[in-house]
């Protein structure tokens, strides 16, 4: 068969988009000053902008959410999520939290105090905020192949073993108080990290007493990428990868909005029932109590049986080629596609289609704005907006590693032909891509600034 995809699924329920004028774009984008995120969704026609939260949910999600518990302590539907964390991740122990920011934020509070180190393959936006709002520091230490876009080596979001053990050797153990892993690297372009990466990287965070944290959101797509990549599970089933992959750790911080294909949620896993009663203090005051977590039962349904549906080869099959089609559609239409392709994203280098642009003038959101106006469609920059900051010794401006812009693609929404649109736009963006200004930022937050910075173009 030539077809390069099929989707696995029937559309039951079908929702309407509109399409703005490319004069009401510009418009638009001059109001919220130049920020993809003040856009409201219904002037969006295509929204690549994130894949959390984002996805359309099965019939049999939405079935489950009709006998969703909603009891405040002990509810049914904790239970049902409970058992289901344990059978596809494997941990003894679950708390629920509205989404993997919580997560984050609920196990850091715990653990990380002002001063200390967290190190990571790359932490994405969130993580990295969580660690330095305690005034501790986020440190990233992906592959070196994971900067250049052009090579396609098979997992190149693995963690650096050898900086990562020259780090710890440099500022101690005991200012380390957990290692984390982030799979899929989604700062790095959605790589998958292997197998024996993360084993590696589990033996050397124990070797010296640190706690091994991963995190979850995109768990299986990962654990297909290994399947696929890596010849020794080939014969392994998803399910079998993934619990593999979970056993090395002693827990994980999970949004569910990404690989249980659900519109919110998320949830810390662990293997110690001492850290669980921990957390659970911090837990009760922000999120609710530990058998809710700032979900209602409905939401705790749907989890559960997402996760199942996660893991589904069929699917995944189908999500891998979906992303590595718009990929192809991409770079026919003259972007400079990051390589591989990954599994929730296509990740364009920034910085190669538009080489005219310095990074800091972030090329990334310039490329990302005049998607939105040559088509309205919504991406997002993964580079020096998003990740830039000042190095708190010398006070100069330190850039991202790479100037990407993310094309994310929610589960289950957007069929071939939506693909196959946002290519043409691309295309005829890049018939005079030479003529696309620079950014500069007029206003910033201190944390996260891509949310909510002002901008201008130069």
């Amino acid at each position: 068969m030539t077809i390069p995809f099929i989707e696995p699924f029937r559309i039951k329920v079908v929702e309407p988009i509109k399409m703005t004028d490319r004069a009401e774009r510009v418009e638009i984008l001059d109001k919220v000053k130049n920020n993809l995120f003040k856009v409201p969704a219904e002037d969006v026609f295509i929204d690549l902008l994130t894949d959390s939260g984002t996805n359309a949910m099965s019939d049999r999600q939405w079935s489950a959410m009709m006998v969703g518990d909603e009891s405040y302590a002990g509810a049914k539907s904790f239970y049902k999520f409970e058992q289901a964390v344990k059978d596809i991740l494997g941990f003894p122990y679950v708390l629920p939290t509205h989404q993997g920011r919580a997560a984050e934020g609920m196990l850091f509070s715990k653990l990380v105090k002002a001063g200390q180190f967290v190190p990571n393959n790359r932490h994405f936006d969130t993580t990295h905020a969580n660690v330095m709002a305690l005034g501790a520091h986020p440190m990233d230490f992906s592959v070196d192949a994971a900067e250049d876009s052009a090579i396609d080596p098979p997992f190149k979001g693995n963690m650096d073993l050898e900086k990562l053990e020259v780090f710890i050797n440099e500022v101690g153990a005991e200012n380390i108080p957990l290692g984390m892993l982030t799979i899929t690297n989604n700062s790095a372009a959605g790589q998958p990290v292997s197998m024996d990466n993360i084993r590696k990287t589990a033996a050397m965070y124990h070797r010296y007493g640190i706690l091994f944290i991963i995190d979850a959101c995109r768990f299986a797509e990962n654990a297909w990428f290994i399947k696929t990549r890596d010849e020794a599970y080939a014969g392994k089933s998803i399910r079998e990868i993934v619990l593999e992959m979970f056993s090395y750790a002693d827990g994980c911080t999970m949004s569910a909005k990404k690989d249980a294909i659900v519109n919110i949620g998320g949830f810390i896993g662990l293997r110690d029932e001492k850290l669980k009663l921990r957390i659970s203090e911090k837990l009760i005051i922000h999120e609710g109590f530990i058998t809710y977590g700032g979900l209602s039962g409905r939401d705790l349904e749907a989890v559960a049986q997402g996760l199942y549906e996660g893991v589904d080869e069929d699917y995944l099959r189908y999500r891998e080629s979906h992303t590595r089609y718009l990929g192809k559609v991409l770079q026919d239409a003259g972007m400079h596609v990051y390589q591989p392709t990954g599994g929730h994203a296509v990740y364009v280098d920034a910085g190669k289609t538009l080489p005219h642009i310095p990074k800091d003038q972030f090329p990334g959101a310039a490329l990302a704005n005049m998607m939105y106006v040559e088509g309205g469609v919504r991406t997002v920059e993964i580079g020096s907006l998003m990740f830039g900051h000042k190095d708190p010794a010398s006070g100069e401006m330190v850039l991202a590693k790479n100037e990407l812009l993310r094309f994310a693609i929610p589960r289950r929404v957007y069929t071939r032909s939506h693909l196959d649109y946002v290519g043409e736009v691309a295309k005829d963006l890049m018939a005079h891509a030479d003529t696309i200004r620079g950014l500069r930022i007029t206003w910033e937050p201190e944390l996260l600034r891509h949310f909510l910075a002002d901008l201008e173009w130069v």
